[in-house]
């Protein structure tokens, strides 16, 4: 009896399945457009409206406007309100078919001729055939002109809608050169580097990514300079991206870099069109992503990570000082803490006997270890941090500098923290501020920990055991096949001329020969000036 009750439960749903794949198609679309959106466009303009509305349901910001005409079939225009121009609709579009109707009369036989007999001014347009297209088009900011008894649509280029001006970029601020910083409009990109080489050399190619997103990708390099593996590695990477929605260039950047779980990125992210326009003439890769002022830039490389812009408006013997400076106190951001505890737990002999008498008086009252102490401060102090950066920017600074000196001026009172100890982390955190790109400086913060407790453990033995193994895990890293530590390991002379010591301009004459050995030759020999 229950087998008999089985096999009919199992004939009903059969019969209700394929019932509902043969009457349930109209729902079905409704809910996903993409079992008709690759159809072609119908030659009844109702059936066409008709598709479009159910996959833009209640989406109450999709205009339908339906414009009928004298001695003239129907037209649709469809647009999405806050991605393009009303203005430009109501002047391109709008004003000119209603108000100059059909002149020479009869029916317009496509899009192309409605356009030459209405005379609408548009500089960008094309064609769509398909459902596929026309959304697309639709959210990418075009307006799209249906007309009755013409199996496709017309989209024109009318992207417009409030967007961010713009202004100095916040992350990579400096004294001299161009204020100028990324938006999160890609054309607006785009053009800001075009507007610094203008050159046919310099290519764009288009792709989208994410399958709900659809988010625009731009790849860019110059012709002759960049070199075609690594190009063919960085198209291949990107459409090798199968994900649902990309909101940030980080998405990208997460899915492209060579070593995912190592602290050093390789992968650079810049919000400067100067900066992008110098890596491009050394032979890089540039990468935009629409939503987004920050452009990702590859190969990447340790030395082009403690190089500011600035560094190239200065005179050099300046930008040279000022980049030694910056490593100096970068090495310091890194190895301070952890030489300070193992010499003072490990290696008092080093000191000289005042300096160590002061540091045991300063110790008395605290009943941690030192290596605990460092440990509590280096959190506060990079909980202090983050607070400062999350925290509006009218309180933002002042909480995290009044924060630091009230609570370290109670921890020491208290006999918690001793003195020596605070000093030496204020001193590194001032430190770690020297890095000229947030990630370079962001891998610095987290290896202070490791070497910290190195330190604690088995003092300045620790510490080179720590060192060595950072050393031999940089030197291995790769970025798009260039090795990271490039000119330094492996040894390229030609390309020292800007790793520390800036080379004057004039004296600058290849390119890095690993990303722009294609088009060697920078600026020509014998430009020297002169008394």
């Amino acid at each position: 009896m229950n087998l008999l009750k089985k096999l009919v439960r199992r004939v009903i749903l059969g019969k209700g399945s394929q019932h509902q794949q043969q009457t349930g198609a109209s729902d079905n679309t409704q809910g996903d457009s993409s079992s008709y959106t690759h159809q072609k466009l119908e030659r009844e303009l109702f059936t066409n409206e008709q598709q479009l509305r159910q996959s833009f349901s209640q989406c109450s910001d999709v205009v339908f406007r339906k414009i009928p005409l004298p001695n003239m079939s129907e037209i649709l225009i469809v647009f999405i309100d806050g991605l393009v121009d009303t203005k430009m609709i109501d002047e391109s579009v709008l004003n000119p078919i209603i108000l100059g109707g059909s002149k020479e009369g009869g029916e317009a036989s496509n899009p192309e001729q409605l356009i030459l007999t209405q005379r609408i001014p548009a500089s960008n347009m094309k064609k769509a055939v398909s459902f596929t297209e026309v959304e697309k088009g639709l959210l990418s900011g075009n307006a799209a002109i249906l007309v009755d008894k013409v199996p496709s649509a017309l989209m024109i280029d009318m992207k417009g809608g409030a967007s961010r001006s713009i202004e100095e970029p916040t992350s990579e601020g400096g004294i001299r050169g161009p204020r100028e910083g990324f938006t999160e409009m890609l054309r607006q990109n785009t053009a800001m580097v075009r507007r610094k080489i203008k050159s046919p050399k310099l290519k764009m190619e288009s792709l989208v990514i994410g399958e709900y997103t659809q988010t625009d990708i731009v790849i860019s390099y110059i012709e002759g300079i960049a070199e075609e593996a690594v190009l063919q590695e960085v198209r291949s990477r990107l459409k090798d991206i199968q994900i649902d929605a990309i909101l940030e260039s980080g998405y990208v950047e997460e899915f492209i870099q060579d070593a995912p779980y190592s602290p050093f990125s390789t992968v650079q992210n810049t919000e400067r069109p100067d900066t992008v326009a110098a890596s491009l003439l050394e032979g890089r890769v540039a990468i935009f992503i629409d939503g987004t002022p920050f452009v990702l830039i590859v190969p990447f490389t340790f030395w082009a990570g403690v190089q500011a812009a600035e560094d190239f408006y200065n005179p050099y013997l300046y930008a040279t000082a000022t980049r030694l400076i910056r490593i100096i106190f970068l090495m310091a951001s890194l190895f301070l803490p952890s030489v300070f505890i193992a010499i003072v737990n490990f290696h008092p002999q080093m000191l000289p006997t005042s300096l160590a008498l002061s540091f045991t008086q300063a110790r008395e009252a605290s009943p941690f270890p030192m290596v605990i102490e460092a440990f509590i401060m280096e959190g506060v102090f990079e909980g202090l941090r983050e607070a400062g950066i999350r925290l509006p920017k009218a309180i933002g600074s002042a909480v995290s500098i009044v924060g630091a000196l009230v609570i370290g001026q109670a921890a020491v009172q208290a006999g918690i923290i001793s003195a020596p100890i605070v000093i030496v982390v204020a001193g590194t955190g001032i430190a770690s501020f020297t890095a000229p790109r947030y990630n370079v400086g962001y891998a610095f913060r987290m290896l202070r920990f490791p070497l910290l407790l190195c330190a604690g453990v088995f003092g300045l033995f620790g510490i080179t055991i720590g060192t060595l193994a950072i050393l031999l895990h940089m030197v291995s890293l790769r970025s798009f096949g260039v090795p990271y530590m490039s000119p330094l390991a492996p040894v390229a002379s030609v390309n020292m001329q800007d790793m520390i010591w800036r080379n004057p301009h004039w004296a600058m004459n290849k390119r890095p020969n690993l990303i722009g050995s294609r088009n060697p030759t920078r600026t020509p020999k014998g430009q020297k000036p002169k008394p």
